[in-house]
């Protein structure tokens, strides 16, 4: 079983998470720039196994995809068709920043440390993967 990547799209930074080789957590991986994310999972795969992408999507609060859709979409289908044989799921992003700034001061980071974007990107990243696993371990208790 391989891995399953979770991405925050970002047009200056993409934070990026991975779980366990079971996927049942989600970790923060690291933060790249756009140009760069390709390269960089090329990289990732030769030493591990990727089984399916989770993309966090931007929603509006009216469940309706957000105007930065225009953004990720291209990124969407680039990676479609740069890995066609994975599975890309789309979750929703929603609020995903405000919880990874929060989570960064429940966890004690100082203030200093959380003015760093980087690690707001990948710990967002953690929190879309999580999100999606939760859902697909909660699918599969009442099947």
């Amino acid at each position: 079983m391989g891995r399953i990547i979770g991405i925050d799209y970002g047009t200056k930074r993409i934070g990026l998470a991975v779980t366990d080789p079971l996927q049942i957590f989600a970790s923060p991986l690291d933060t790249v720039k756009p140009e760069e994310f390709y390269r960089f999972i090329d990289n990732y795969t030769k030493t591990e196994a990727i089984d399916e992408f989770v993309i966090g999507y931007p929603v509006q609060m009216n469940n309706k995809p957000s105007e930065s859709v225009i953004q990720i979409n291209p990124f969407i289908k680039k990676l479609r068709n740069t890995f066609p044989g994975k599975k890309i799921h789309l979750v929703d992003e929603r609020f995903t920043s405000q919880m990874a700034f929060q989570t960064m001061i429940d966890g004690g980071v100082r203030k200093n440390d959380r003015r760093d974007k980087s690690l707001v990107d990948k710990i967002s990243a953690s929190i879309i993967l999580q999100s999606f696993l939760d859902n697909r371990s909660n699918k599969k208790k009442t099947e």
